[in-house]
């Protein structure tokens, strides 16, 4: 198996490709027990790693706000406290 790349560097479209292709992996069940471990814990790590992306990327987002006609009047962060 080749170096495999720090978790925390990747992009999350890097992250989910990769993770993609360990679940494809680990379903054709081509793999010996050993390295199906190792993959499903590096799985477990993109996982968390796309959740955290998403999760700071969702802080981000603003919604928009309706005035009292229903009409967009403008946005504000999705979550103040931030």
């Amino acid at each position: 198996m080749a170096e495999a790349v720090p978790v925390e560097t990747l992009t999350f479209e890097r992250a989910l490709a990769e993770l993609e292709a360990i679940v494809q992996k680990l379903e054709q069940g081509k793999v010996d027990l050993e390295e199906s471990i190792t993959i499903y814990e590096r799985g477990e790590a993109l996982r968390r790693h796309c959740e955290s992306l998403l999760s700071t990327a969702e802080a981000r987002v603003e919604k928009i706000r309706l005035g009292a006609d229903g009409k967009p009047i403008g946005t504000e962060p999705l979550d103040p406290a931030s």
